[in-house]
């Protein structure tokens, strides 16, 4: 065999190997082959886990006033670590009120995507799947939402309802829901058409079989990475309502509340909506590099490209 030959048909090869299945440890392995993606994974695990023990040790720390330490600058710890990233206008610790708003910021985000992802997914499977007559009607209701700009709708019903986490999610999730149902029925029209799934009809498999048994595994990855870059957007897109004032409210607390209440400080103690913004922009940032690194993995046409670059490393490395 030549060396042409040899070169061409090693990204074969693995592209073969690829095509199997992706257990965890084999998706370990390519996530920890991605420096980047591994070390947004990480970064997130930290923030939900933030999320989730905040709330129990960390609750009376955060609501507590200290008007000694009102403004107090980062970066010196004789009030304790807990003043590392200074203290509000209140005198209560940065540092504790971020890690206990990573959870209601993590809980809207989490509950919108959530909900728009299941909604949108089961209408477009219909949609997809079903005559033309039901596809058209569920199509021009999502035409009609998106004719709306998200942020307006969302800045509409919340002045006209209470501001509140469950508005919130609900605002957010209606807006959100055509771009998972347009996604799902465009690949559900392409999908049917491929040659397993007509065996599968020839073979008298129902249905529901047919939609989720072999149609909605083939097109979960996509949804799954789009639904990553979505987490981000409506993150981002609670901030900006908690920032305009119609968002959530004290003594709830979010980021985007927090970046709100430090703005009236900006020339006397830029920490106060530094911090976090910062927390803000670190976790949207590690959502998009995670949304690219799992388009790649979860596409079974194109993971041999990180298992090929991880080989590679490991022969360089040697």
């Amino acid at each position: 065999m030549t060396m042409t030959e040899t070169t061409t048909d090693a990204p074969r090869t693995e592209a073969t190997a690829a095509s199997g299945t992706l257990g965890p440890r084999r998706l370990w392995r390519m996530l920890c082959a991605d420096k980047l993606a591994l070390a947004s994974a990480v970064f997130l695990l930290i923030v939900v886990l933030c999320a989730f023990i905040a709330p129990l040790y960390l609750q009376d720390l955060a609501s507590g006033t200290n008007l000694r330490a009102r403004n107090a600058p980062p970066f010196e710890l004789n009030r304790g670590f807990a003043y590392i990233l200074g203290g509000d206008a209140l005198g209560r610790p940065l540092l504790a009120r971020i890690a206990m708003a990573a959870q209601n910021t993590m809980l809207i985000a989490a509950g919108a995507v959530c909900g728009s992802l299941v909604i949108g997914t089961l209408l477009g499977l219909v949609a997809g799947y079903r005559g033309r007559n039901t596809g058209e009607i569920i199509m021009r209701l999502a035409d009609v939402i998106m004719s709306f700009p998200s942020l307006l709708l969302a800045v509409i019903v919340l002045y006209m309802l209470a501001p509140s986490i469950g508005n919130l999610v609900l605002v957010l999730a209606i807006t959100r829901i055509p771009i998972y149902l347009r996604t799902t029925r465009a690949e559900v029209l392409e999908v049917r058409k491929r040659m397993f799934v007509q065996a599968a009809i020839v073979m008298g498999a129902s249905t529901p079989r047919l939609i989720f048994r072999h149609i909605l595994p083939v097109i979960l990855p996509t949804l799954l990475t789009i639904a990553t870059l979505d987490f981000a957007f409506v993150m981002l897109a609670e901030s900006a309502l908690s920032f305009l004032g119609i968002g959530i409210q004290p003594p709830e607390i979010t980021w985007g509340l927090m970046v709100s209440q430090g703005r009236q400080y900006l020339t006397s103690a830029w920490w106060l909506a530094f911090w976090p913004g910062l927390a803000i922009i670190l976790t949207t940032m590690s959502l998009n590099l995670l949304s690219s690194w799992m388009r790649v993995a979860l596409n079974p046409t194109q993971r041999w490209r990180l298992e090929l670059s991880n080989t590679a490393r490991k022969t360089g490395d040697k």
